[in-house]
């Protein structure tokens, strides 16, 4: 029995994981109704919502999208022969704080409001970016610099897991910057208030991202599969 069919990505010769249209859909779309139950859980079982209590809403977001992206991303990890799914995981793990101390620091610059009240949902909401951003290339790269480099200072992939990581990221990034621009207009609206509409326009962008990422990837199985039979 190959390799597909067990669920497992193929693997070239170089160590490149080879991924199928059917497996990146998959792993998309689990991880766009992960974020649908994170949402309807947080409405249903703690009555809340990113308006209401943005922090909490955020924390019950990443903690139900946080395994789901880890081990997804984590099965196709760059060159399982070297890497273990373990050691893959406790990557996403350390990538997890990482990239949330990064896109605070990010957030701050660009305007986030600092202050005592803001403090758990921008904690919150960088985690949540950080599982969108880095935890995914953290768990298939580890710390391979090339590949970092290459996928977010270039933004240059070259195969479909580079697409399936790089342009949700991207376009979560987008998102949120786009979703960052009624805040200072003077409308008086609760959604204004930091991070709500920066969340909102988040997982628009990743959800857009993902989506996108799948029409690449369908156009580079194509070649994908040349490479394969080299």
């Amino acid at each position: 029995m190959s390799p597909a069919t067990t669920g497992k990505a193929e693997t070239a010769r170089n160590g490149e994981v080879l991924v199928a249209f059917k497996n990146a859909f998959l792993l998309h779309l689990v991880c766009g109704l992960g974020l649908a139950v994170a949402f309807w859980f947080a409405h249903i079982v703690y009555a809340v919502n990113l308006i209401s209590d943005p922090a909490q809403t955020l924390y019950l977001i990443w903690v139900i999208e946080c395994p789901l992206v880890i081990i997804l991303y984590s099965l196709l990890r760059w060159n399982p022969e070297q890497c273990s799914f373990l050691k893959a995981v406790v990557r996403g793990l350390l990538g997890l704080p990482a990239g949330a101390l990064l896109n605070t620091i990010g957030a701050i610059v660009l305007g986030a409001p600092v202050g005592s009240q803001y403090m758990k949902s921008t904690i919150n909401w960088s985690l949540l970016m950080s599982l969108f951003t880095f935890v995914p290339a953290a768990s298939v790269f580890g710390s391979s610099w090339k590949d970092w480099q290459r996928l977010f200072a270039y933004t240059k992939p070259t195969r479909v897991l580079d697409y399936m990581i790089c342009i949700p990221a991207h376009g979560a990034a987008i998102g949120a910057w786009f979703g960052a621009w009624p805040m200072p207009l003077d409308w008086e609206r609760p959604w204004q208030e930091w991070p709500i509409c920066v969340t909102y326009g988040a997982v628009a962008g990743y959800l857009v991202g993902m989506v996108v990422s799948l029409g690449f990837t369908l156009i580079y199985g194509d070649r994908q599969q040349h490479v394969k039979g080299d």
